[in-house]
């Protein structure tokens, strides 16, 4: 039976492999043209993978990461009765949520705002302004912070919104000195730099809209509020979709560049994240614990994929299309 089975499989396998390698003949230049970028991501982001086992070993440099010592889940056990971990976890998820609330839906509204805006010059000059602090790194954007939020010296009357309060008649607000709004800076910070750049991917699929729905709308009686509650919004919802699905990808990652140029010791219980704490302990500060920060960004990515397969099963129950 096996042998019979074998003689009716093998035609099969052989027409499969002829038409693919016909298929790759046919799209050859294609295969090509991602080439590059394949055996760029081969390199140096599967290649450096190796390092992985650094989170299950006691890290030796003489040995080097392949001899060193093997110590199973120790690492990850020290990383769980660490309270220094445990707060910047804490910290890393409350920030992403408020980003998630507050950042996620504003990108949304910008792009649907933006898109309803008519006069074509003034729509243009509203999205350049929106674009451009994308385009500064965070240590220049960060500086701006600081100018801004500065609290009064004795030589001077402070950064622009202590100067406003003080017009108010207000007391003056030492901002990036105050834990309790560090958080709040961190989440309006990044919403003002990243919005405008967001928005692209909303508009972009505004524009492929079909302005036969608006007409059809229009005669039925639909005003713009209508149009935009029953058309826009539900043809722009699998990028909203997709966008969400990659932002709950990093819900347990943070971002190093603004928080590191913005904390200061003064805001560490709310404002230290992963990424500061990570760097802290295996390259700033002296520290060397390589394997404790490899076991931390091992599960952070781990819970992350974890986040956006349940995200995915959950959306396509909601008859839209996920990331796979």
């Amino acid at each position: 039976m096996s042998q019979k089975t074998s003689a009716i499989a093998q035609p099969v396998l052989n027409k499969r492999k002829t038409g693919f390698i016909t298929y790759i003949k046919k799209y050859w230049f294609l295969y090509m043209l991602i080439l590059p970028g394949f055996i760029s991501m081969v390199i140096f982001d599967y290649g450096p993978m190796y390092g992985i086992q650094l989170a299950f070993k006691k890290y030796s440099p003489k040995a080097g990461v392949w001899g060193s010592q093997w110590i199973g889940l120790d690492n990850f056990q020290r990383m769980i009765a660490d309270p220094s971990f445990v707060r910047a976890f804490t910290n890393t998820i409350i920030i992403n949520i408020y980003h998630l609330i507050f950042g996620f839906t504003f990108n949304v509204f910008l792009a649907l705002m933006l898109n309803e805006l008519k006069f074509r010059k003034y729509k243009s000059v509203m999205q350049t302004c929106v674009y451009l602090p994308y385009f500064l790194s965070w240590v220049i954007f960060s500086g701006l912070v600081q100018v801004f939020l500065e609290s009064p010296g004795t030589a001077d009357s402070g950064g622009l919104v202590n100067q406003l309060i003080a017009m108010a008649g207000g007391q003056p607000i030492d901002f990036l000195k105050r834990p309790e709004l560090f958080r709040g800076i961190l989440v309006i910070s990044s919403i003002i730099k990243t919005s405008g750049y967001s928005t692209i991917v909303y508009l972009a699929a505004i524009a492929g809209i079909d302005p036969a729905l608006y007409e059809s709308a229009a005669i039925d009686g639909a005003n713009r509020k209508d149009a935009l509650i029953h058309i826009t919004f539900p043809r722009i919802l699998p990028s909203v979709v997709i966008m969400l699905i990659l932002q709950l990808a990093g819900l347990f990652l943070s971002n190093f560049d603004q928080v590191y140029n913005l904390y200061n010791n003064y805001v560490l219980s709310t404002g230290d994240v992963l990424s500061t704490y990570i760097y802290r302990i295996s390259l700033g500060g002296g520290g060397t614990d390589f394997e404790l920060s490899t076991a931390m960004n091992l599960i952070m990515n781990l819970m992350g994929l974890v986040v956006v397969g349940i995200t995915n099963k959950y959306v396509s129950k909601l008859d839209v299309q996920g990331i796979f």
